[in-house]
C-alpha cells in the first residue's frame, strides 16, 4: 500500500540544465586560440569559439545550457512572493496557496523568535492553505490535509485530514482521492472501510494515478 506522499500543487523549484555536454564538433585544431582578439560579448551572448560551426538550433541549446536564466526571463522569488502577497491579501485563493507553498518550501526567507533563520515555515504554509482551503480551492485542501497528516505546521490531526482530502477529492483532485482511499483502508482519522478505499481507489486510478492504480491491484 502506497504511503502519502508530499506532492504540493505548484512547481516552485527549478532545476537548471546541468553542462558536461560534449564540445562542439568542427573546432580548429591550431595551436592558437580561436577566440578573436578584442571580442566583447554581452551577458546574453556566447563566445564565438563555443558556437563556431554550430546551427542556429544547436547554439540555442548550448546557450539554455550553460547560461539557463540568459534566455528565460521571469519574476526573481522576492518579486513573486510580494505579487503573490498582494493578490492573497486582497483573498485569491490560488495566490494564497502560493504562497503556502512558497513558505513551505523555504523560497520565502522567514525567521523564528529569536531572529535564527528557518529552512522553511510550515506554520506560516498552514495558515495560508487554511485561507484558501475554507474558500473551497481544492489544491489548498490537499495540501492542508497533508499538513494535518502529518502533523506539519499544524498539531497531527489525522480525523481533520481526512475531511480536508475529503473536500478535495469530491471535486476531483487525483492526488486527496488516493491519500482519502489510503485512510480508509488502514482506518487513519476514520473507520476502516475497505469498500469505500476501493472506491475512492478507483476514481483517482480512472484520472490515471499509478499510485491509486498500484493500491487497488494490491487489494486483488
Amino acid at each position: 500500500m502506497n504511503v502519502r506522499a508530499i506532492l504540493f500543487s505548484a512547481a516552485l523549484l527549478l532545476l537548471l540544465a546541468g553542462c558536461g555536454e560534449k564540445a562542439p564538433a568542427d573546432k580548429p585544431e591550431t595551436g592558437e586560440s580561436s577566440m578573436p582578439m578584442g571580442e566583447i560579448t554581452t551577458e546574453k551572448e556566447l563566445p564565438s569559439v563555443l558556437t563556431e560551426g554550430l546551427s542556429p538550433e544547436e547554439k540555442s541549446e548550448l546557450m539554455d545550457k550553460i547560461m539557463p536564466s540568459a534566455q528565460k526571463e521571469g519574476p526573481t522569488p522576492e518579486e513573486k512572493f510580494l505579487q503573490l502577497r498582494k493578490d492573497a491579501d486582497a483573498g485569491n485563493a490560488k495566490a494564497q496557496n502560493g504562497l503556502g507553498v512558497m513558505y513551505y518550501t523555504g523560497e520565502v526567507v522567514t525567521k523564528d523568535a529569536s531572529g535564527k533563520i528557518m529552512d522553511n515555515d510550515p506554520a506560516a504554509a498552514a495558515g495560508w492553505f487554511y485561507r484558501a482551503a475554507v474558500q473551497g480551492y481544492a489544491e489548498a485542501q490537499f495540501n492542508l490535509g497533508l499538513m494535518y497528516a502529518n502533523g506539519e505546521g499544524v498539531a497531527k490531526d489525522e480525523a481533520k485530514a481526512v475531511e480536508w482530502f475529503r473536500k478535495s477529492a469530491e471535486q476531483g483532485n487525483v492526488d486527496a482521492q488516493n491519500n482519502l482511499g489510503v485512510m480508509y483502508y488502514t482506518g487513519e482519522g476514520v473507520p476502516k472501510d475497505v469498500a469505500k478505499a476501493r472506491e475512492w481507489f478507483k476514481k483517482a486510478a480512472a484520472q490515471g494515478n499509478a499510485d491509486a492504480q498500484a493500491n487497488l491491484d494490491a487489494m486483488k
